[in-house]
């Protein structure tokens, strides 16, 4: 049988000593000339044991002994009971069996890809010989002074738990675990801090916790303290972190970087700004990956002020722009609002790397700009920048916000036959929020079923969204049935339909339900920047310090709106009460409050931004169109979805989005 391909660093070190099958099992083993090592382990110590010779992939000979033994399908079960029943004086059979072990599982591994790293494979190695040890141990087979020699070695056991903390191996984890107490390195901070990220890493955060809990004073050097962080921050534990961060005697730039982008990670956007001033404040200097990380927790916020104080702050340390700075800050302005800074920074060099590109389509998308974003793909070709699938997602998004039909098809199908970029679930979920916003259900529900993969809860939604929009209770249920795990927006948007052609009923039917499973609509929130400060507002929110001046303000500019033609969308009100009642209800809106304190707060004739989590309501923002007019104000909003710029009584968005 051929032998099949190994990996670079498996046919380096061990060519002419195994031969695997289709499986990506050993068939054949053979002895080692003296002295051959493999990634640094010495293979055979008997230096007697053959005379050296010029090995090549050619000269492959089973192994004397081996036979049709169970090395032909190298798994920990059905190789070891043939180790087991050798007599093993050295540690050179088991290493070859170790080797063998780890090839063969590499193969027909369903577990995800390690890194192709050559450091990886020595990982592996001292890992899977640590799990022979362990069941073989027991057996009398290995010479005491031979298992001693590798359990004591501080190296293998270190290089074994990096190997356990790839593979997600807790099994093997916990045995090592063991093996340190019992050596007396349990106090090792840099064994301890691994041994928590390896639990960590396996969903065992007791395990962690325990382990952490139980280290004395958490006297960890600042290494480890900085793996701690980093492993807890990844799963979301941000408390923990927290503690460990400031019980830290030291900390280093690698230590804020972490706090940093764990908090940016976790969606704790303002917590991330806040650590970073502390960080400017403690004379710790940002590197690269600091003002990254900021950078995209400015870009979540849309917090202009903070966004260029850190811009000034990378030009005053002249922090070289990559091209992951480039894209960031891209980002961060078209998301802050200023789309014409965001193609300054675009223009001002050539961009060899598609995601500056892909930056500059997806922050003009969202700013509605569908024919810019068609021009940057354009300038693409003549530059000979091959589009990915990110680029043609910008592209389908913004043919979407605009209602470009044929252009999104037209993209859409160029993807595939010009550009053998395949479809994703997200392409096809654009193109079916393309078609939906613009009114072919039918044709949405047609591309939904010819999608080749099972289409996810997010098509579904799309296609819910667009039933709502379109009034169309029929397909709607359809789209229902086939969310298994309803979340409150479906609920909502459901009962929205009903309400909007008046069926109060099946409206309550659904409230109902929404209640009985526990459901509960999610919270709207607006937030506005003024001084370098966040003022975030819910619906009726009365907790703000200046709430009866903000009231008061709002009050007034529902009488003045109302004097030039505004009406209350009170249809939209998931109530069947009075008109009075409905209107109430809707002057309270999150975004309405938000505008009236940066109205309040500022000057005339300023600029004013308010960003929201959730789309805007229609109701909001026909009134937001006639402020604009009535007040002689530009407007922005910044929603879920997009940009929205109000300003003499009319939108960016021509009321479609």
């Amino acid at each position: 049988m051929e032998a099949t391909a190994l990996p670079y660093s498996a046919r380096h070190s061990l060519v002419g000593m195994l031969r695997i099958d289709s499986r990506g099992c050993v068939m054949e083993m053979r002895e080692l000339p003296p002295n051959s090592t493999a990634f640094g382990i010495n293979l055979n110590p008997n230096t007697d044991a053959m005379e050296n010779e010029d090995w090549t992939k050619d000269n492959f000979r089973g192994g004397e002994g081996m036979g049709d033994s169970p090395n032909r399908l190298f798994d920990l079960d059905s190789s070891t009971p043939f180790f087991d029943s050798q007599a093993h004086s050295t540690t050179t059979d088991i290493r070859l069996f170790m080797y063998g072990f780890i090839f063969g599982r590499e193969s027909a591994s369903t577990r995800k890809p390690s890194p192709p790293h050559s450091s990886i494979d020595n990982f592996l190695a001292s890992l899977y010989l640590l799990v022979y040890l362990s069941h073989s141990s027991g057996s009398g087979n290995l010479s005491d002074s031979a298992y001693g020699t590798i359990l004591s070695d501080h190296k293998m056991l270190f290089h074994a738990l990096e190997a356990c903390k790839l593979s997600f191996n807790l099994r093997t984890a916990v045995e090592i675990h063991s093996r340190i107490i019992k050596l007396g390195y349990g106090t090792h901070s840099s064994l301890v801090s691994l041994l928590i990220s390896v639990y960590v890493s396996c969903d065992h955060l007791d395990l962690a916790c325990q382990l952490l809990n139980e280290f004395p004073c958490w006297d960890f050097d600042l290494v480890s303290a900085n793996m701690i962080i980093t492993s807890f921050m990844k799963v979301g534990e941000i408390d923990i972190a927290q503690r460990v961060f400031h019980k830290m005697h030291t900390q280093d730039v690698v230590s804020w970087n972490s706090m940093i982008g764990g908090y940016v990670r976790n969606a704790c956007f303002q917590e991330a700004l806040d650590m970073f001033r502390n960080m400017f404040n403690s004379n710790i200097e940002p590197d690269g990956f600091t003002f990254a990380s900021i950078v995209t927790g400015c870009a979540q916020l849309g917090a202009l002020d903070y966004a260029k104080w850190v811009h000034n702050l990378m030009f005053e340390k002249r922090v070289e722009l990559n091209y992951i700075l480039r894209s960031a800050l891209i980002d961060m302005y078209s998301k802050c609002g200023r789309i014409e800074i965001a193609k300054a920074i675009f223009n001002s060099d050539r961009h060899t790397d598609v995601s500056v590109w892909n930056a500059m389509i997806n922050g003009l998308a969202i700013h509605g700009l569908a024919f810019d974003a068609i021009a940057i793909f354009l300038m693409m070709e003549v530059e000979n920048i091959l589009p990915d699938s990110i680029t043609f997602m910008g592209i389908l998004t913004a043919c979407s916000h605009c209602g470009l039909v044929e252009q999104g098809h037209k993209y859409f199908n160029l993807m595939k036959m010009h550009f053998s970029v395949e479809p994703q679930l997200e392409h096809y979920g654009a193109m079916v929020d393309l078609l939906g916003r613009a009114g072919l259900l039918e044709e949405a529900y047609a591309m939904i079923k010819e999608i080749p993969m099972e289409p996810d809860v997010v098509i579904w939604r799309a296609f819910l969204n667009a039933c709502r929009i379109h009034k169309n209770s029929k397909l709607a249920e359809v789209a229902i049935a086939k969310i298994s795990h309803l979340g409150s927006g479906d609920y909502v948007l459901l009962s929205n339909i009903y309400c909007s052609i008046r069926k109060w009923e099946s409206a309550e039917r659904v409230r109902d339900m929404m209640k009985k499973k526990g459901v509960r609509k999610k919270d709207g929130r607006s937030w506005i920047e003024l001084r370098g400060a966040i003022h975030q507002f819910k619906a009726g929110d009365r907790s703000h310090p200046e709430i009866e001046g903000i009231y008061k303000l709002l009050a007034g500019l529902i009488c003045r709106a109302k004097m030039v033609g505004f009406v209350p969308m009170t249809e939209l009100v998931l109530m069947d009460t009075s008109e009075e009642e409905k209107e109430e209800n809707l002057i309270y809106h999150s975004e309405k409050l938000a505008l009236a304190y940066g109205i309040l707060k500022s000057s005339p004739g300023t600029e004013i931004q308010v960003s929201k989590n959730l789309r805007i309501c229609p109701d909001c923002h026909c009134w937001m169109k006639i402020v604009s007019k009535v007040l002689y104000r530009v407007i922005i909003v910044r929603d879920r979805v997009r940009f929205h710029r109000f300003e003499g009584g009319l939108c960016t968005c021509g009321d479609y989005w």
